[in-house]
């Protein structure tokens, strides 16, 4: 696994775990690309991914200091 994805789902995991103890519902999580070429490409579905990975952690850290 990949140390951006390793990172990634680990702070899903700990985001998840602390809505979990504060009784806060979060936005499932964003899905995993399973259509990589490998190529390279400008805007490659992983850039996407690691975008939306970074709105869903700012939106659960806002989720967790309004709780």
């Amino acid at each position: 696994m990949a140390p951006a994805l390793q990172a990634a789902c680990a702070a899903f995991a700990r985001y998840q775990t602390l809505a979990e103890q504060a009784g806060v519902a979060l936005r499932p999580t964003p899905i995993q690309p399973t259509s990589c070429c490998g190529r390279g490409c400008n805007g490659c579905v992983w850039e996407g991914f690691y975008d939306a990975a970074t709105f869903w952690i700012e939106d659960a850290e806002t989720a967790l200091t309004a709780a």
